[in-house]
């Protein structure tokens, strides 16, 4: 793959029953902060991992599996056939240099496992679907639906932040245009991001802009099922065209584990509409 802000699916195959479509690393994505992989499984599939000076976040996105971590066995994670369900799903934090296994417990398993770099070790987490805090954000055409797995408000992990968000059709999402990529609390967090997204019905498409305030970040991408988008800095809005639904999964990492955003000046009077 380039070394392109967006990334379209590569499917490959690890071994026998799975298959790798998106592998974000820091050598394509030009990333220091964020990896990230989805894998999809045929039922009884296993993958195994050592994680060496990082931190994972295994997102169940459809399908049930079963995660083990050396000596801890954690089964039949998951709670849903579609992302577009709406429900929020289960997921598992683990920190650096254990080993772990997925294996698919059903058939239409799909996992993102999201990963930033780590030194010191934090106690192994099941997330369950109920521990997810759920939000309506927004008003308008600037309504969406958010799961939160992994939010600055708690401590479960050394860098990652992991969110779920719903945007109807004719709605806009990190809207109005914010960005988080100055170290400069406590105004702003540095924050790099990526956005995994799908799409219902699946030939639909989003439009998603990256760009900074100087114009020399400035790109406008046409989006499609399972690509995703890195965010390196600036800001980031979406926007969901007519009769479609977006779903995507948000990583972020920074040096430090606070989201402190910036709205863009010349579009923050949205916010305040009556």
């Amino acid at each position: 793959m380039s070394n392109s802000l967006k990334q379209i699916p590569q499917a490959v195959e690890l071994s026998q029953g799975v298959t790798q479509l998106q592998n974000i690393r820091q050598e394509n994505s030009g990333l220091n902060y964020i990896e990230f992989q989805v894998l999809e499984f045929e039922k009884g599939a296993t993958y195994p991992e050592k994680l060496g000076k990082q931190e994972v976040c295994i997102v169940a996105l459809t399908g049930k599996i079963t995660v083990e971590v050396e000596e801890e066995v954690f089964k039949n994670l998951g709670t849903r056939e579609s992302v577009f369900e709406k429900i929020p799903t289960d997921s598992v934090y683990i920190s650096n240099d254990h080993q772990f296994s997925i294996t698919a417990e059903t058939d239409n398993v799909r996992v993102a496992l999201c990963y930033s770099p780590s030194e010191k070790q934090l106690p192994i987490k099941v997330i369950k679907a109920a521990d997810n805090s759920i939000e309506q954000r927004g008003k308008y055409q600037n309504k969406r639906l958010v799961h939160n797995i992994l939010p600055d408000d708690v401590d479960t992990a050394n860098s990652l932040l992991v969110v779920e968000v719903y945007t109807e059709g004719g709605n806009f999402s990190s809207y109005p245009p914010h960005k988080h990529d100055q170290d400069d609390l406590p105004n702003e967090s540095f924050l790099e991001e990526t956005y995994y997204h799908e799409m219902n019905p699946s030939q639909g498409f989003v439009f998603q802009r990256v760009y900074t305030e100087d114009r020399s970040l400035d790109e406008t991408m046409s989006v499609e099922n399972k690509n995703v988008v890195v965010v390196p800095k600036g800001y980031h809005p979406v926007g969901v065209p007519d009769g479609y639904t977006s779903y995507y999964l948000n990583v972020m990492a920074g040096p430090t584990r606070i989201w402190q955003f910036h709205n863009e000046k010349a579009h923050e009077w949205i916010l305040d509409r009556q």
